[in-house]
């Protein structure tokens, strides 16, 4: 008799133990998931409104030449700096592209200073021959790629002048002829 009583106990301590423990995961669920949403919740909501497309076409507008106005937009608006413009069918063009293909090195250079992706195109302009070469040795097509308007990797070595001598004779050794192409 005592040994089933002793194991009496046993059962009704370990059904106890179980029932503990089951309580305590179903617990640990709610917890759980409060805590995984936790990061989410903590956060504050930030402005999800697209860059209003007549704000990104006068930026780009602006940005082949009138510096001053671009500085100020980009200052206004910091997601402006590698927003694209598509003039049409598919036209594309970045402030740095603007900059870029009317050979306005100091725009440029501000742009990629406050951190704008830079392209080949722009490589070009500043006569970084090490990054032309590496890029077409890689991906030896792009040396006819069309840029903004059409213009080509040869256009912007043109307009980067003496400084990107280099990289001019460089496409052109390459076979590089058009300063622009149709884009269609």
């Amino acid at each position: 008799m005592r040994y089933s009583t002793l194991y009496d106990v046993n059962s009704r301590v370990l059904n106890q133990n179980i029932m503990r423990r089951s309580q305590f995961l179903k617990s640990l669920s709610g917890t759980g998931i409060l805590l995984a949403a936790s990061p989410l919740l903590s956060f504050t909501k930030q402005e999800e409104l697209p860059l209003d497309k007549k704000v990104v076409e006068e930026f780009v507008r602006v940005s082949h030449g009138q510096m001053d106005k671009a500085v100020a937009m980009l200052e206004e608006y910091p997601n402006l700096l590698n927003a694209a413009h598509d003039w049409q069918q598919g036209d594309f063009e970045t402030g740095l592209g603007a900059a870029s293909h009317v050979g306005h090195k100091e725009l440029a250079r501000y742009f990629l200073d406050k951190g704008a992706q830079t392209n080949i195109f722009t490589a070009c302009l500043f006569g970084e021959i090490t990054i032309v070469k590496a890029m077409l040795t890689a991906f030896p097509k792009t040396l006819h790629a069309k840029g903004p308007h059409g213009f080509t990797l040869l256009h912007h070595a043109e307009k980067g002048g003496d400084e990107a001598e280099e990289v001019k004779a460089y496409l052109m050794a390459l076979g590089a002829t058009e300063m622009r192409v149709a884009l269609y």
